[in-house]
């Protein structure tokens, strides 16, 4: 396994310097966004798609920097009710250009749809009652399936051999039983992006995902979550409460390493090794107490360990 950096982690670093930082802590590998969610600071669908002497220059400031580009992200909204279509596009788009640039893995999201043709946002029904959410689930999983059966032949028509889904709140993948279900639809070029930080507050346990998934882990993002038990103990886990105030809310996502300590995430990273796992450890900060850029350096210096000890002998 090797350090990667999600340069979205330094969205006001320019390109080359999120670059530089990236040498300068010793990742190996970058991801790069090219939009959904992210406003894709580091990279331009519409610049790269087609322009073969763009896409060169990349590929040379990447090489010169010693970095291979592990991934693309598009952390997109496909099947939302109003931004669906552009979200999708964003998807194809993004398996175009990892085509042209010979990427084989983009990482994204599964989507959830909305619960009528009327609907303005997507509603994540994760209740079996009453019979009518129910109802409404089984068709939202009957447009997914559809969408993601086009999706992957498209992505395989682009040579991206693994599209891997984050598990995700709010989309229709989001553990193990659902991401089992879209690929005994769709086959395993569907795979996970195992975050544990969305794992983490679901009360779902890394390790076991990772164990159950084996070969299915198709990419892993390192980013914690630190439970405030005071706010946990009256708000629980489905705190609604806004991120912009993190003090008050029931967790809150962390630096790695700062919601849960090294034993636990050496026993992560074993679970990875033990499935067979080896590809990167992408580094993803989005901790609301520290600077970008402290977070980012805080969070290799932590994970380099992590890859130090797992060679120990026992």
């Amino acid at each position: 396994m090797e350090l990667c950096l999600y340069t979205d982690s330094v969205a006001a670093l320019s390109l080359d310097a999120a670059l530089d930082l990236a040498v300068e802590l010793g990742a190996q590998a970058v991801e790069l966004a090219a939009g959904g969610q992210s406003s894709a600071p580091h990279l331009r669908l519409d610049e790269l798609l087609g322009a073969r002497t763009r896409r060169d220059a990349l590929t040379a400031k990447l090489d010169a920097h010693g970095l291979r580009l592990a991934a693309l992200n598009c952390s997109a909204w496909p099947l939302h009710p109003r931004l669906g279509g552009e979200q999708v596009g964003i998807i194809r788009s993004t398996f175009r250009l990892a085509g042209e640039l010979g990427v084989d893995k983009v990482v994204t999201m599964s989507g959830c749809p909305g619960d009528s043709p009327s609907s303005a946002t997507i509603n994540w029904l994760t209740y079996p009652w009453p019979p009518e959410a129910v109802t409404v689930r089984e068709e939202q999983w009957q447009r997914a399936l559809e969408l993601w059966r086009r999706l992957a032949d498209e992505a395989a028509a682009n040579g991206v051999t693994r599209v891997a889904l984050e598990l995700h709140p709010l989309q229709l993948v989001y553990n193990v039983p659902t991401l089992e279900r879209l690929r005994a639809e769709v086959g395993p070029l569907v795979g996970a992006n195992v975050d544990p930080s969305h794992l983490f507050w679901m009360e779902i346990d890394p390790v076991r995902v990772v164990e159950a998934l084996g070969d299915a882990v198709q990419h892993v993002h390192l980013k914690d979550v630190e439970f405030r038990s005071d706010e946990l103990a009256l708000a629980g886990v489905l705190d609604s409460r806004p991120f912009a105030d993190p003090l008050r809310r029931a967790w809150i996502f962390r630096t790695v390493g700062r919601g849960h300590g090294e034993p636990f995430w050496r026993s992560f990273v074993e679970a990875l090794r033990a499935v067979g796992y080896d590809d990167v450890l992408s580094i993803e900060n989005e901790d609301p107490l520290v600077s970008a850029e402290d977070g980012v350096r805080e969070a290799v210096a932590f994970a380099s360990r992590l890859l130090v000890t797992e060679q120990v002998p026992r």
